[in-house]
């Protein structure tokens, strides 16, 4: 396994899911987005405030890989969902669940997780 290279925004946001702290920022006209941003991505307002992610999300929709890169080569088959958390929606890896048992609606949770592959580190979601 090659030796990781941080990206500081990702790398940071995860750190701070990790701890219980995820958050995403908002500006004055209520637009969430995930951090590192200087300016809201929807109208542009530098006023932006850093907000807790709430405790869980809803699965907006999803998919089952079966046939992965070689970088989730031994994680298959695994399900990527894009999940609603408030205002703004992340993408991750459903864990904890079997893959037919993921729905679209389901309440699930955010953290901090490894790949089976090459244990780096990513988005998970778990049912509540």
């Amino acid at each position: 396994m090659s030796e990781q290279v941080r990206d500081d925004g990702f790398d940071d946001l995860l750190d701070a899911i990790a701890d219980g702290d995820g958050y995403y920022v908002e500006c004055a006209n209520g637009h969430g987005s995930l951090p590192p941003r200087l300016a809201c991505p929807q109208c542009g307002s530098q006023d932006l405030s850093e907000e807790l992610l709430p405790d869980s999300g809803e699965i907006r929709t999803y998919t089952v890989v079966t046939v992965p890169t070689p970088q989730f080569e031994e994680d298959a088959p695994y399900v990527t969902a894009v999940v609603d958390f408030g205002p703004v929606s992340i993408t991750g890896q459903v864990q904890g669940v079997d893959p037919e048992d993921v729905e679209t609606g389901q309440v699930v949770g955010i953290d901090v997780g490894e790949t089976v592959t090459r244990d780096e580190r990513l988005i998970v979601f778990e049912p509540r």
